[in-house]
């Protein structure tokens, strides 16, 4: 039997964050790590260049069934203590769009980092290591198959249920639930829709085409880029809105977003009576995207000059440019997702220090709990932040 004042389980960004945190307070901390090597989302994130906090970190930034929760947590370590330690590593990193902060070379310089403060602090690390069964008397136990281990506080942070191939499993949940707290239904978040008959169809036409467009639900809005796929649509505005979707709900695209459209299709009648509608569009859009709305709005107009189209014609046509409604079939799901709504409901976790309010010593922080963050670095930053405010009390 191992001996250690704490045990975290996961090794990614909340679980080595808090190992830090812990060590450097003296505390002896052993991280159990299933896969193979530690920090694989980082590793993956931002294209490689890990999106590794964002300037704006507000608690409108991320969704929970208590908004409330994370406050505390990310008021304590914000956005520019996680920026001073990638500062004092000398980690070049740049502004990409809307305060998302990336290495400029490689997300492995994030990991290489956290390594670095582990080994300073005296983390011990181990992978390949599956935890079989966790346990309870007066200290927590933990046998695996790299051994036995106890100590007086274990850390969960093992992640969601995204991107499976990468290890994620429900193993935090479970471990919840063991221990008599309650979980809020999870779902994928930040996940690519998928389309079926017609949409399907012309999402296959269109994919790899792009534009920047307003997206919405009635509880929601995203205005950025939106990708066409094989399968129906992805892009920065539409995984934000996955976030906010359920099942059956339509949703509303416009495509000119900031332009009165019908305004637009006037002027345009006016100052170039003898053009189409579909060269004026294309000012605007991409040709091969305004050939499929011609299929859809104007297929009667599409060889008429701007002059022989009626104003109600064109107000119509506006209209629909500006709110384009479709109806998703679903979402890619956890296979692609970026993160996992929903988990260790905030209710059982202290704000201030993470801890079970019926199981003392016990601690969950990142993913795994329920707060998750926009696409842009905040997940990160609650990785961080969570972390920390456990890494203070273990």
């Amino acid at each position: 039997m191992t001996t250690a004042d704490v045990i975290i389980i996961g090794g990614g960004a909340a679980g080595l964050m808090c190992a830090i945190v812990a060590a450097d307070r003296g505390r002896q901390v052993v991280v159990l790590e299933g896969s193979n090597k530690i920090g694989k989302k980082i590793l993956m994130s931002g294209g490689g260049r890990c999106n590794f906090t964002n300037l704006h970190c507000e608690p409108s930034r991320f969704i929970s069934r208590n908004p409330q929760f994370c406050i505390s947590a990310l008021s304590r370590y914000t956005q520019w203590d996680f920026i001073a330690l990638v500062e004092r590593h000398g980690i070049a990193y740049h502004e990409k769009t809307a305060g998302q902060l990336f290495c400029d070379e490689s997300s492995k310089q994030i990991v290489a980092m956290l390594l670095s403060e582990c080994r300073r602090v005296g983390v011990r690390i181990l992978t390949h290591c599956e935890i079989g069964a966790v346990a309870r008397r007066d200290r927590f136990t933990v046998a695996s198959n790299s051994g036995d281990f106890d100590a007086e506080s274990l850390v969960v942070a093992s992640g969601g249920l995204s991107i499976p191939k990468m290890g994620a499993s429900g193993f935090g949940y479970q471990l919840a639930r063991q221990f008599g707290l309650s979980v809020v239904e999870t779902r994928a978040g930040l996940v690519p829709f998928t389309f079926t008959g017609s949409m399907h169809d012309l999402a296959r036409r269109l994919s790899g085409v792009s534009a920047r467009a307003t997206v919405s639900t009635p509880d929601a809005s995203f205005t950025d880029d939106i990708l066409f796929t094989h399968r129906g649509l992805s892009g920065p505005a539409v995984l934000q809105l996955s976030s906010y979707w359920s099942p059956g709900d339509e949703i509303l695209i416009d495509l000119l977003p900031g332009t009165n459209a019908a305004e637009h299709l006037r002027d345009a009648k006016r100052t170039q009576p003898r053009s189409l509608l579909r060269t004026v569009l294309a000012a605007k859009l991409p040709r091969a995207l305004v050939g499929e709305l011609e299929q859809q709005f104007w297929p009667d107009d599409a060889e008429t000059p701007l002059a022989g189209i009626s104003g109600e014609t064109l107000g119509r046509i506006a209209a629909g440019l500006c709110a384009w409604t479709m109806k998703p079939a679903a979402t890619e799901g956890y296979r692609t997702a970026e993160v996992t709504l929903g988990g260790v409901d905030t209710a059982e976790l202290s704000s201030q220090t993470m801890e079970s309010r019926r199981e003392p010593g016990l601690y969950f922080i990142g993913e795994v709990v329920d707060v998750t963050g926009h696409l842009g670095g905040f997940n990160f930053q609650w990785a961080w932040s969570s972390a920390h405010a456990a890494g203070l009390a273990v």
